[in-house]
């Protein structure tokens, strides 16, 4: 996000002097760019002005020539043994150090970037106390060739002359003063600019704005005729977009300028790379600073091409199939039929070479050197889906890409490359060139009819048509009608954004004041429903009931891709026809909308293992996306009106089923008991425990089902697997361990146990009624033991339900407190032990009673081949 130097601001803007950073962050805010942060600076003093009374040449015995100084620092001079101020002994390395000069010394107990504190101490045979300081020590530029002699830093006569040995340099040299970095929404790109931010802060407070467009555009030539092309122009150029993005041209203006016989291999003035430096950029070279410059004060990004390496005619096109650019940062990119680039013609051969990703990135030919004594300057006004798309791919964002795809002013191009030429003349030397090449097919913006009531039908401020109207023409719109309350208004070339009246308005609420607009708490009738409905209040009981149990919520975003059905060993060409699959995603590898969350909660337990996380157990509830490809086409239904039910059943049947689900997964250790080393793992009895917990939170009677090994799915343990049903048979989830080999693809720990339900059917079939609870019965209970030998292919579920269906009423409680294995009972069988209490509401159970029940429950356990227990 941008960072605001308030001192650069100031040209543009009339900021009061007592502006804290605080007070531009709160008047910023009041018209929507809001504060990221207030960075302090990591310099702090003394640094003073350091006058070199002497110094003394020692060469070394590893062959640097060092110089021991005397320093008058004025009140921080030391003293003799009289008492008397005496100059300080500096040992300094740099080649540039003279005598008589003023320099930048920075003083023990100075902090410098890196948090590099300066310090008394022996270099070299001498005692040096402080240190002469660099533009690169102090953090203001790469330059690190010699220290900062004051006499040629940029300062006037009379400020030179003022300082005085001692003299703070903070403010002077721009240190140990914040810089605010403020967030800038999609649709305000013009406020990526020292223009754009000024224009907003004389909107928050009336500050009296200067925009520099209108000089500068008077100021470059002025072309004649045609589109800026042919004879007589600086380079001949041509648009030959055979493959534009939705019909629209990847380029409809595109302006270059020459500048002859510059010396790029001077430094860059101290100003310019302190003001980059501050607003977060590196000074390299004269000329990009002067490229980086322009484009953070302006808004328009600039390239700079040495002209004696180019070929004309330039041809902007999109890139051929198999074509591969080298850019700047010394990455090879495959290109693609959709990447907008720039072009020469070497040797005659029309548009051959590729210079680069427009808008993105440039390449490695054509770059500007310290050899650069002729250069060509690009600004040019680029498609911002084109830009969008090609930096996505390539995954190069870059400054200039961020300012293209969010909307670039169409004007500003002669006036920002008349400021590039009028600095690079200044600080490199040369001769512009008034010959500007200048293609030009900016279709003009369609005025927009505003109904003034419009404001007050949206947001209930109650404007007059005249306060309106000032507010439109403030931002930069040329406005025509009013007389019956209906506006014609032009947005400005550098508002993109502005298109429909709906847009107008929400600009007139943003300069009255968000704050203005009143508002209303809609009444609520007694006899309405109020409070959460019944499948809000079991989301929240759900979660209640898995945070309750140790688990974490997490949010993943929802999409996958092949990588993911190959984790899971699904089939990618069955899952992919009935998958939704975006038309534009995030992420060029995962195209497609999840079926299931557990593939995508998954990732974010890799992610927290990967951290040295290991004790992971997180859920997540959310929208799965399945999609029928038998479904009707969606259709495209008129605006502006209600559609009829008709249209909107049709709409709903064109759609995905998104159902609701639950899915958690469990890793790592359940248990630790520290230093005894008594651990234990999770398992798949903790999914199983979690689902039960669900199922009796929210009222829903779950049954679990394992199917044979053969048909557990290939992503689950084969023997540690079940489905969840509800108790008509409904299939609503998945339980179990996840299979060793996803473990292993996954890096999860063995036995990671998950589940996930269909949180939109259980809901369906669950009751919404109070239950009604049983009288409490005064007479005695009865308690018995039962165990029975069963085979191991026989669930204790199957054993409790013969129970009670042979109990019947009289059956209070149950439960299993013992499963035996072993000698006693066969290899193929196990014994299940329970516990009963009975007990009647009207009178007390007799002996003959509980012999009837143990008969009753013998013979339905029976039916199951199980055998009673001596």
């Amino acid at each position: 996000m941008p960072l605001i130097d308030m001192g650069w601001l100031r040209e543009h803007v009339a900021v009061p002097k007592e502006e804290t950073y605080s007070q531009l962050a709160a008047d910023l805010v009041k018209v929507g760019l809001e504060e990221e942060a207030i960075h302090q600076s990591d310099v702090t003093g003394p640094i003073v002005v350091g006058y070199v009374q002497d110094l003394v040449k020692e060469p070394q015995k590893n062959g640097k020539t060092i110089s021991w100084c005397h320093i008058d620092l004025g009140p921080y001079n030391g003293q003799d043994e009289n008492g008397q101020p005496v100059p300080r002994s500096i040992v300094c390395g740099a080649p540039n150090i003279a005598q008589g000069q003023k320099v930048v010394v920075a003083l023990p107990g100075a902090v410098l970037p890196g948090n590099f504190t300066i310090e008394p101490r022996k270099t070299y045979g001498h005692l040096s106390e402080g240190m002469c300081a660099s533009a690169r020590e102090l953090g203001l530029s790469n330059d690190h060739t010699g220290i900062i002699v004051l006499g040629d830093y940029g300062l006037s006569p009379d400020q030179y002359e003022s300082l005085k040995p001692g003299d703070d340099l903070m403010e002077i040299l721009g240190l140990g003063e914040p810089v605010l970095e403020i967030n800038i929404t999609p649709d305000r790109g013009y406020a990526f600019s020292y223009r754009g931010v000024a224009r907003e802060f004389h909107h928050s407070t009336g500050a009296a704005f200067r925009d520099p467009v209108k000089a500068l555009d008077k100021a470059a030539p002025r072309l004649v005729r045609g589109a800026g092309t042919g004879p007589g122009r600086d380079l001949d150029v041509a648009v030959e977009d055979g493959n534009p993005i939705h019909g629209v041209s990847g380029c409809d203006r595109y302006y270059l300028r020459a500048v002859r016989g510059v010396d790029n291999s001077r430094q860059t003035p101290s100003w310019m790379a302190r003001r980059l430096q501050r607003s977060g950029m590196r000074s390299l070279s004269p000329l990009v600073d002067v490229t980086n410059y322009v484009m953070l004060d302006l808004g328009q990004p600039l390239h700079a091409y040495d002209l004696d390496k180019i070929a004309p005619p330039i041809v902007v096109r999109r890139a051929q199939q198999g074509e591969h650019l080298t850019t700047l940062d010394g990455k090879d990119h495959e290109l693609s039929v959709e990447d907008l680039v720039i072009t020469d013609s070497p040797e005659g051969s029309r548009g051959s070479r590729i210079l680069g990703i427009a808008g993105v990135m440039g390449g490695m030919y054509g770059e500007v050197t310290a050899e650069t004594t002729n250069v060509l300057i690009e600004a040019a006004h680029f498609d911002p889906v084109s830009i969008a798309r090609s930096a996505r791919r390539h995954k190069i964002p870059s400054e200039a890409s961020r300012r293209f795809e969010r909307g670039v002013d169409t004007k500003l191009q002669a006036a920002a490359a008349q400021e590039a030429v009028s600095l690079i003349s200044r600080l490199c030397g040369g001769h512009a060139s008034d010959t500007p090449t200048d293609y030009k097919a900016v279709k003009p913006t369609k005025p927009i009819r505003f109904k003034t009531s419009e404001v007050k039908r949206l947001t209930a401020l109650d404007c007059s048509v005249t306060k309106i109207s000032d507010i439109l023409i403030d931002i930069g719109c040329h406005v025509g009608g009013g007389g019956n309350g209906e506006l014609v208004v032009d947005p400005p070339s550098w508002r993109p954004d502005l298109r429909y009246p709906c847009d107008l308005v929400e600009e007139v609420a943003r300069l009255v004041g968000y704050d203005q607009i009143p508002i209303h708490v809609p009444a609520v009738g007694v006899k309405d429903v109020t409070g959460l409905t019944a499948d809000q209040l079991r989301r929240r009981q759900v979660a209640n009931t898995l945070a309750e149990a140790g688990m974490t919520e997490v949010w993943s975003y929802p999409f996958v891709g092949k990588q993911d059905f190959d984790d899971f060993q699904l089939d990618a060409a069955q899952i992919e026809p009935v998958s939704v699959e975006l038309a534009n995603p995030l992420a060029a590898d995962r195209p497609y909308l999840r079926r299931m969350i557990l593939h995508t909660l998954a990732r974010t337990v890799q992610r927290n293992i990967r951290r040295d996380n290991p004790q992971v157990c997180l859920y997540e509830s959310g929208h799965v996306f399945e999609w029928d490809p038998q479904a009707p086409a969606v259709p495209a239904l008129p605006g502006a009106i209600r559609p009829t039910d008709d249209q909107l059943a049709a709409l709903d049947a064109g759609l995905p089923y998104q159902p609701e689900h639950t899915a958690g997964i469990l890793t790592g250790l359940a248990q630790e008991t520290g230093w005894l080393q008594d651990n234990r793992p999770v398992d798949w009895t903790y999914a199983v425990e979690a689902v039960t917990r669900i199922g009796q939170r929210v009222g829903a009677d779950f049954s679990l089902y394992q199917p044979a090994s053969e048909a557990v799915p290939p992503q689950w343990h084969p023997g540690r697997f079940a489905y969840v049903r509800l108790s008509d048979g409904t299939q609503v989830g998945l339980v179990g361990e996840l299979h060793p080999h996803l473990n292993d693809r996954m890096g999860f720990p063995q036995h990671s146990a998950a589940f996930e339900l269909d949180m939109t059917s259980i809901f369906a079939k669950v009751s919404s009624e109070p239950l009604q609870a049983r009288p409490i019965s005064t007479y005695p209970p009865v308690h018995q033991d039962l165990a029975f030998t069963v085979s191991n292919e026989v669930t204790a579920q199957q054993v409790e339900e013969a129970i009670r269906s042979g109990a019947g009423q009289a059956l209070e409680s149950l439960e299993l407190f013992d499963v035996y294995r072993g000698d006693q009972v066969g290899s193929q069988e196990k014994s299940l032990a329970y516990s009963l209490t009975f007990r009647l509401p009207d009178r007390t159970l007799n002996s003959a009673d509980s012999d009837a029940l143990r008969s009753a429950i013998i013979q339905e356990v029976s039916k199951l081949g199980a055998q009673l227990r001596a």
